[in-house]
């Protein structure tokens, strides 16, 4: 809709940055006889991590070099998570350990940014405890890095940007990828659905997706440059298009991005039940790029628990969808997301997850204990049951998960299945490691030139974690 603001190369904003840009490469040039390094770090999810080399492609084009670790960087930036307590509690960990460091090396900067500063509470709680920290900028200030960095080089005070938005959508930002055989693609940013125990539309704005031909031309141009795994991402990619003039859904960019020659794959997440359609599972079924693993989180097998999450369906609409992929899509393969303890939840209730999980039979799952996030519903809900009996649930779920995930990968011996194999395996000198279409993780014995392929591994032993085969 025309309410988005959207930004493109030759905007007067991003003008503007690159200004400052090169007013900071001079700056540097002056300041140091050598090229200065910027240590980048990512906390939380593949949305963050796509920041993340956002972050580190103005930075080389500031012209900073990588830096391995904190202690020989000229710049530290963290790019922070919030949607659970401990994720935060790493942070002013990791922010507390970086005070000798800067100590010991003159002209040292220190940076945050991401979710958690987008949250007053933390900015404001950075400013006051860490005088050291010399820029804080929120989700919507990402893009003004440029300009924050030359105010601070140039001795100005410390930078806060942590302007509350409902967010926008900005093309041409620098880009430096961590990999080059897998890359994220954002197709949308922000969420409209304010599930009660959660913090992202607060950090990261409303939903706003990307004109489907800008998300064509990344997609193009990562094929050209050879990269086989893309992976589409949106805080709920199933509602693509809801805020575009076109008339356009996720079903329809996703046939799109699959008629593009080359040989790659598809995957994407994250996935919302209550918009996950019968024609996107025929698209994906017709899709021979598109991978046949969905990630489709549940939260809870407990309507009320799930209405007390503002979730917007029940387990019964949920495992229609399952029965539904089941048939449309050969080999289909599904992971998921679990909180346990919600505020409120009986054990009753945490059972009858427990017999969902049984049912549907995830290949993985992401399992948290509920973590209160000030500012959301569910943090002011009466919560009665102690921590350690939501951990002793914990468990009981993940032994069950992985005697589920045991049996499943059991069923892989004897299987020959194609792999991209893309990094080096853990399993000693000559091992290299890949995922399949349904994203299992598979290890064998091959050439470092390997990487990069597609190749056919046949299956000849299993563990929990990963199949082996040659």
């Amino acid at each position: 809709m025309s309410e988005i603001k959207r930004l493109d190369m030759d905007s007067e904003l991003l003008i503007r940055q690159k200004a400052f840009a090169q007013k900071a490469k001079n700056l540097l040039a002056e300041r140091y006889d050598h090229p200065p390094l910027a240590y980048v770090h990512t906390f939380g999810c593949q949305q963050n991590v796509s920041d993340g080399e956002k972050i580190s492609g103005m930075l080389s084009e500031i012209g900073y070099g990588p830096a391995d670790s904190p202690e020989t960087a000229d710049l530290v930036i963290y790019n922070t998570c919030a949607v659970r307590e401990n994720a935060e509690d790493r942070v002013f960990g990791n922010v507390g350990a970086l005070k000798p460091v800067k100590q010991k090396r003159q002209g040292m900067l220190i940076g945050l940014c991401g979710c958690m500063m987008q949250q007053q509470s933390a900015a404001e709680k950075i400013k006051q405890s860490y005088p050291y920290v010399d820029l804080v900028f929120g989700t919507h200030a990402l893009h003004t890095l440029p300009e924050l960095l030359y105010n601070r080089l140039s001795g100005q005070k410390r930078q806060f940007s942590i302007e509350d938005s409902p967010g926008e959508i900005i093309e041409g930002i620098p880009l430096q990828r961590d990999g080059a055989i897998k890359a994220n693609l954002p197709v949308m940013y922000g969420c409209n659905n304010f599930c009660t125990y959660c913090i992202v539309p607060y950090v990261r704005g409303r939903e706003r997706s990307r004109r489907p031909q800008d998300v064509l031309a990344e997609a193009r141009q990562l094929v050209e440059m050879g990269y086989r795994e893309i992976t589409l991402l949106g805080q709920n990619v199933n509602s693509y298009g809801y805020t575009l003039d076109e008339q356009v859904d996720f079903s329809d960019l996703l046939r799109e991005i699959n008629r593009i020659d080359g040989d790659f794959i598809l995957r994407f997440m994250t996935s919302h039940p209550k918009d996950c359609t019968h024609r996107l599972i025929d698209t994906i079924a017709a899709c021979d790029k598109v991978c046949n693993h969905i990630h489709l989180p549940v939260q809870s097998g407990s309507n009320r628990v799930l209405g007390a999450m503002n979730r917007h369906y029940t387990v019964e609409e949920y495992l229609s969808l399952i029965g539904y992929a089941r048939q449309a899509i050969p080999d289909v393969t599904f992971s998921s997301d679990i909180i346990v303890g919600f505020p409120g939840e009986t054990r009753e209730e945490f059972e009858q997850t427990v017999e969902l999980v049984k049912r549907v039979r995830y290949t993985t799952l992401y399992t948290f204990i509920y973590s209160p996030r000030t500012g959301t519903k569910a943090a002011s809900m009466d919560d009665p049951i102690p921590e350690a009996e939501k951990s002793r649930w914990l468990r009981e779920l993940l032994d069950i998960q992985s005697a589920i995930r045991e049996e499943q990968q059991d069923h892989y011996i004897g299987r020959t299945l194609r792999v991209l194999a893309d990094g080096v395996g853990r399993s000693g000198a000559g091992w290299l490691s890949g995922r399949t279409v349904s994203n299992d993780i598979v290890e064998f014995q091959g050439p470092p030139e390997m990487i990069g392929s597609f190749v056919e591994v046949k299956i000849e032993r299993a563990l929990n974690w990963a199949l082996f085969g040659k």
